[in-house]
Parts: structure tokens; sequence; C-alpha cells
């Protein structure tokens, strides 16, 4: 019997793990390519025959998704399965009419084919879009665990940019081990809160192995999503955040529909700047979607080391990249604070954009009057500074969950906004996972 011939359409994250877990040693299959898009500079490599297995001896090579359709025809393609997160449903609609024109089949693969199990009770933190406020959420739930006696590690969605044999098993405990695997921008963002609140992070390529890494030093792991994807590994607590301030997306991205519908807990975030009809509508969907599931409502408060710094200056804010791109919003914490703290104007940053931070402004026309903190590699965060430094405004205000002045050499005074969970009356998060613990 032929083997079926495959292509998967990723982002270096789902893509990686939905081969290792279904297609890796599967004789039935021959997966012939990866498809790459939403991150730069993916397309042009090759997934490794160390990480591909034994049925890859030279390994699987990695296209840009614009060359798909001639990719389907030029190796016989059979099936193309779709493999990455935060997008509409017209465009997962839209691709699979390019897949089927071509004269493949169009897959999603279920959530049981691709969820590891694990030894050790697993909490799994994940969202409806990108930038609704996992990262505050997870690092509530680890202090909450901290506080029980529980040994915690936080294993996150994978942001393999680098070199993915090295990249395939990754262990955080302090910020030097970040230097050590050459981090990204976007990498430091997720792991650098984790590690400075003394949680220990896991990251990488192949997550078979990084759960056995894991739950062999701790009592409870975490699963720390990214984007809107679902959890690698099966959960005995699905947590799952929603953002007021997009009413309805949680009931029309992929797949944030589904994690919504398999959440155990919902957190409807962002409470307290969110108009009464965006609330509204979201408690209305999580209502009839999942009626069973626990609401936390809450808020994630911004506060800077100096708040008068803000007063009355002409500030560009800086916001978390992906917030801004994948996840389609205008502002983030950053223009919160900024409005909180009484800056005169915000400084349109887009006039002043280098290379391939003008390239993101162009793609990501919902933007707004904010820059986002892109950082794929050395040379984007070299234009990232240029671009700071050449924006005519006094003061800086940094809304990365990192301090990107220890990173980039600014040439303004700069402040740092930070944000945590504050949940609002009962239930609370603490008292449903010593439930779900028991």
């Amino acid at each position: 019997m032929a083997k079926e011939r495959v292509i998967i359409m990723g982002a270096a994250g789902r893509d990686f793990h939905n081969f290792n877990t279904v297609f890796r040693d599967n004789p039935d299959y021959e997966v012939v390519a990866f498809t790459a898009t939403q991150i730069p500079n993916i397309e042009g490599r090759t997934y490794p025959t160390e990480l591909a297995g034994s049925l890859y001896p030279n390994g699987i090579p990695i296209y840009a998704e614009s060359e798909l359709t001639r990719l389907i025809k030029e190796f016989d393609v059979t099936q193309v399965i779709f493999s990455y997160s935060d997008v509409p449903y017209n465009y997962v609609m839209r691709k699979s009419a390019e897949v089927m024109a071509a004269g493949a089949d169009f897959r999603l693969l279920g959530r049981d084919e691709t969820l590891l199990k694990s030894s050790k009770p697993v909490i799994s933190i994940c969202a409806v879009r990108t930038g609704c406020g996992k990262s505050q959420t997870t690092r509530a739930v680890s202090n909450i665990l901290k506080g029980m006696g529980k040994k915690v590690a936080a294993v996150r969605h994978p942001m393999p940019y680098g070199n993915l044999v090295a990249q395939a098993v990754q262990r955080f405990a302090d910020l030097d081990d970040m230097d050590e695997y050459e981090c990204t921008i976007e990498e430091r963002e997720e792991y650098e809160p984790h590690i400075v609140n003394g949680t220990i992070v896991y990251a990488g390529v192949d997550y078979e192995k990084i759960l056995r890494r894991a739950e062999a030093e701790v009592d409870v792991v975490l699963w720390d999503g990214g984007n809107n994807d679902l959890p690698f590994f099966k959960p005995d607590l699905h947590i799952v955040v929603v953002d007021p301030h997009r009413p309805g997306h949680e009931i029309s991205y992929f797949p944030g529909e589904a994690n919504l519908r398999m959440a155990d807990v919902v957190v409807v975030n962002k409470m307290g700047t969110a108009t009464q009809e965006g609330i509204e509508t979201v408690l209305k969907n999580v209502a009839e979607l999942v009626p069973n599931a626990t609401v936390i409502k809450a808020n994630s408060p911004v506060s800077v080391a100096d708040p008068d710094a803000i007063k009355g200056k002409r500030v560009l804010v800086v916001e978390d990249g992906p917030t801004l791109t994948h996840g389609e919003m205008a502002y983030g914490a950053g223009v919160v604070a900024a409005k909180k703290f009484g800056a005169a104007e915000l400084v349109d940053p887009r006039p002043y954009a280098v290379g391939s931070i003008k390239a993101t402004f162009e793609k990501y026309t919902t933007t707004g009057t904010v820059l986002p903190a892109m950082g794929y590699g050395d040379a984007q965060m070299k234009e990232l500074e240029e671009t700071i430094n050449a924006t005519d405004c006094d003061l800086v205000v940094i809304a990365t969950p990192i301090d990107l002045g220890r990173l980039l050499k600014l040439e303004k005074p700069s402040v740092r906004v930070t944000y945590d969970l504050e949940e609002i009356g009962e239930p609370q998060l603490e008292k449903v996972i010593a439930a779900a613990l028991k």
C-alpha cells in the first residue's frame, strides 16, 4: 500500500509537535515538507534528521508557505496538515480551498492524537487569542502552587528560532541560561518573568523528552501555552483566558474556540478596562459553550516604578510584539499605563521604523501608535534598537514582559510597565487548584 505523502503547514511550533507525535515513526506516511509562515527566517531551513528520526535520514525541508500549491503538485502530496494557531476561521477555510484545488486533502489533527500524558499532575494555561493574559495567569498559578509547598516547572509552548538540534530540550533556571541558548526577545519575554519568579522553565522541540525531564524534578507541571494553541500535555486542570477587549473572538478564531470548549476554568481578564458590552458578550459565549466551567473574573492592573516620569511627556510605547501582530491588538499595557499616568502624547514610531520593523507595520495594519517589540534574531533586535533611538520622544515606555533596556542600547530614558493577575471576588483560582490536586 502506497504511503500517504504529507506536507505540514506550520510556524515552527505546533507543526513540529504534530510531526513528532503522529508522523515521525509512522511507516504509513512520508512527510515531504514543512511550510512556514508568521515567523521570520524559518523557511529555507531543514527539520534535522536527529529530530526527524530514522525514516528521514536527510531531514525534512522547510519552505515558505507561499510555495504550497507548487509543492503539492511537485511532490504528489495527498494530505496537508494545518498546524498553526491564532487565525480567523475564514483564513483556515481559504487555506483549505487552496489545498483542495491543488488536489490534496486538508486535515486538522484532533486533540487526543497529540496530547502527551504525564506521571505528574498537569495544569495547562491557554487562551482564545494571543495577548489575553496567559503569562500573568501562569505566574499566578505558579505562585499558588508554590504557596502549597509544590515544586513547579513551567513548560513553555515552542519557539525554536535557532539551531533545532541544540534546542531540542532546553532548561532555564537562571537568566544566564537564556544567554547560553542565545534566546531572542520573543523567547526572553516568555521565559524571564518565570525565572525571576523562581520557576524553572522548560522549552524546545521534542516535548516527549521535555516532559520526562520536567516531571522528574517537580510535583506539578504547568503548561504555558502560546498564541491560542491547544496544550501539548494532557491536563488535569485546563485554564483558558478570554479577553473582553476582543469580544466574539473566542468563537471565531482557530483553535481558540476548541480551547474554550475544553476549559475547566475560564479566566475573564482585563475587566477593569473593557466595555460592559464586551464583558457581557464574552460571558454569554462562555456560558453557552462551557456552562459547567468555573468562571474567574480578573484584571491585569499596570504599574511603573516611577509614575511621575510619564506625566506630561511625549512617550514612545513599546508593546509585546505578538499581542500586536498575531493578536491584532492596536494597543496593550503600555498605552494603558501611559494614559493612566498622564502622558502628554503617544509618539507614532512608524515614520522612524527601519528594515523588518517597517515591514512589520506594513504587514500588520491594525497596529496603532505603538511599537511592537519584534526580536526574532540579532538583526531584527538591532533594527528595533535603531527604531527606538530614532523616534522623536522624551521617554520610552516599555511594556514588554522583559526589560528591553538590558538587551538594547537605548539612547533615551525609559520606564518599565509591569502587570500581574488580580482576581475579582469569588471563586478564586487557589480554591479551584486545591480541589483539582485532591
